[in-house]
């Protein structure tokens, strides 16, 4: 893990410190995700002989940047992304272009409003992207990290996300 990574996480877990509002951002990124990828599950093209699409292409930026931020994370990046490319291509392949675009319309909104709400009411604070936008690509990270904690795996970053119980007052 990086010294770059490092602290950008631990000032991004100082915008996460709720549970509600980290449960609120597991459904709010996951659907924004989708909904990014959804319309660019539409077109397809080839690269270098094989048939993609153009939301996979767009996708390899983004994993390549969270690769570099921290290998086994991005891994586990990678493993969701390829299952939510897979979730687009069959919405895709099975919905009519009005629903594809109805259900993107939706996820944006529900996306949106669980980052607003977790962080309006649970966290009573602003969104950490406010203050610095690259915290629009540590989210992904930042759940991840949590899962693999969950898991048991990842100490170190245990170290810096676990909340830190305040001390009573005496």
């Amino acid at each position: 893990m990086s010294s770059y990574f490092r602290r950008q996480l631990a000032d991004y877990v100082e915008y996460h410190r709720d549970p509600w509002n980290c449960a609120m951002h597991v459904f709010g990124i996951v659907f924004l995700f989708l909904a990014a990828i959804l319309p660019l599950s539409l077109w397809s093209i080839t690269v270098f002989g094989f048939q993609t699409s153009a939301a996979t292409i767009a996708v390899v930026p983004v994993l390549v940047y969270w690769f570099l931020l921290d290998f086994v994370l991005g891994a586990g990046i990678l493993g969701a992304a390829v299952v939510l490319l897979s979730v687009a291509a069959v919405i895709v392949s099975h919905a009519t272009a009005a629903g594809m675009w109805s259900l993107t319309a939706i996820l944006i909104v529900v996306g949106v409003a669980s980052q607003i709400i977790g962080h309006r009411v649970f966290e009573r604070r602003q969104p950490a992207l406010v203050d610095n936008p690259t915290h629009l690509l540590l989210g992904p990270m930042f759940v991840m990290a949590k899962l693999f904690i969950a898991l048991g795996f990842r100490r170190d970053l245990a170290i810096i996300i676990q909340v830190h119980p305040q001390s009573a007052a005496s």
